[in-house]
């Protein structure tokens, strides 16, 4: 019977090494990464680390599915520390450790970057808290299958997501880190069989939700001298919100000021949408936006607000919620126009809005 046992769990070993493939380790060298000029490689406790603030991006890799790996050492100061994948020109999916906010909702980060800036302010849902070592060294690993990501800090699961944001579903990998950290251990397993992954036809969540709007090219802001004129409406993007009803503005803008965070110049666009009513009536409209906003309806501004990232107090963050602010509309006969004016500077441009 043990000599059974023995074959049978032979048979079943030699299956499960046939079906994966085995993990590659991205020494950390200057021939294997694209860095920034402050970057250091260092041997660091006997290991081959690499000391990083900015993006270090693998250099002649391209990934789909898979798992990808890195061991980060403990820090207790204010720092982002993480990995990018499926990266094309400025725009990835990332996911990061906040190793100074242990134990906080917020430790652990899935934060799409969408020309070469992050949204975190936009995707609330996908934080997660966790207790860091606070010595020795911090395991990030995420599992990536087509359009789901799994994310495991220390041989933990800390976060799903589900349906990741960006429409790329190959590109380059690497790390991440807004101020000094030291990584090693860089390693990943491509899957190259469990390729599927189709658009995102997700539905609605809430018909109630403004879906589809027309949006101007991303220019600066100059609130001395703003003024809304016809010429700003001579070229738009008609573009449509995922399935929460929010409309992720980084995805389709590119600003001329990014990456520098709070560093950055302050941009704006326009965005459209139409409300027909049948006769003149009074209709509540919910919404929320990152940064700014100027509120216009048929041309006259009705409301004006800052919800930006500190705005508030140190805390506030300036996460979005659809219920945070409303208006009640006075509509006429006929077509009533609503324009949002939105203004970004840092951490997610976006816009979120519902009629009563």
């Amino acid at each position: 019977m043990t000599t059974f046992y023995n074959i049978l769990f032979s048979l079943l070993l030699g299956l499960h090494i046939g079906f994966s493939q085995p993990a590659i380790d991205a020494e950390m060298k200057p021939s294997n990464w694209e860095t920034p000029k402050n970057a250091k490689f260092e041997t660091f406790e006997g290991k081959q680390t690499l000391l990083l603030d900015g993006k270090a991006t693998l250099k002649n890799v391209t990934f789909i599915n898979g798992t990808i790996q890195v061991d980060v050492y403990a820090n207790t100061k204010r720092s982002f520390a993480g990995i990018f994948f499926r990266k094309q020109n400025q725009t990835m999916e990332e996911v990061y450790m906040r190793l100074h906010k242990s134990n906080q909702v917020d430790a652990v980060q899935y934060s799409p970057t969408f020309n070469n800036e992050l949204t975190w302010q936009l995707y609330r849902e996908h934080q997660a808290q966790f207790t860091f070592k606070q010595k020795g060294w911090n395991t990030l690993r995420l599992e990536i299958k087509n359009r789901e990501l799994t994310v495991f800090v220390n041989n933990e699961k800390v976060l799903t997501v589900e349906n990741m944001k960006t429409d790329f579903y190959e590109g380059s990998i690497g790390l991440f880190s807004l101020f000094p950290n030291r990584f090693t251990n860089f390693r990943y397993t491509p899957d190259t069989k469990n390729h599927n992954i189709k658009p995102n036809n997700a539905k609605l969540l809430n018909t109630s939700f403004i879906t589809n709007w027309k949006i101007t090219p991303a220019r600066l802001y100059n609130e001395a001298g703003f003024k809304l004129k016809d010429k700003l409406f001579k070229k738009t993007l008609t573009v449509t919100t995922d399935e929460s009803g929010l409309l992720a503005i980084s995805k389709y803008l590119d600003k001329s000021s990014s990456g520098n965070f709070e560093k950055n110049d302050e941009m704006y666009t326009i965005a459209s949408t139409t409300i027909e009513a049948s006769k003149k009536q009074t209709k509540r409209l919910y919404f929320d936006y990152s940064d700014k906003v100027i509120v216009y309806l048929n041309g006259h501004p009705i409301f004006k607000g800052n919800n930006a990232f500190r705005s508030k107090g140190v805390q506030f963050m300036g996460h979005l919620n659809v219920e945070t602010n409303s208006l009640y509309l006075p509509l006429k006969t006929g077509k009533n126009l609503i324009q949002f004016v939105v203004i970004d500077k840092a951490n997610g441009w976006g816009l979120i809005s519902k009629l009563d």
